[in-house]
């Protein structure tokens, strides 16, 4: 691959970051890398996973109102009722 161009500010992190661990700054950013990219990976495996397992309470019929689930949601955090929205008035323009 090459060079990676990396900002002066960036640079200065990543020399810190590998003093820090006592490290050569290419094997300091290498294992930075690796932790990041691992971690990304299982996160977007576990956001596939919770979307999957939705989708098949969908299907099962597993579900609730939004408005009993939000709810549930303000007692058990102690947050406060939304107030509602006040609708539009109806009032038309005339051209």
């Amino acid at each position: 691959m090459g060079m990676i161009p990396l900002t002066p500010e960036r640079k200065a992190q990543l020399e810190e970051y590998a003093k820090r661990r006592g490290q050569d700054p290419a094997a300091a950013l290498d294992d930075a890398l690796a932790t990041y990219l691992e971690w990304e990976r299982q996160d977007f495996a576990e956001a596939v996973d919770g979307i999957r397992r939705g989708y098949e309470d969908v299907r099962a019929g597993r579900t609730r109102p939004a408005t009993e689930f939000l709810a549930d949601l303000r007692r058990k955090h102690d947050l406060p009722a939304l107030k509602r929205r006040q609708q539009p008035s109806k009032t038309r323009m005339q051209f």
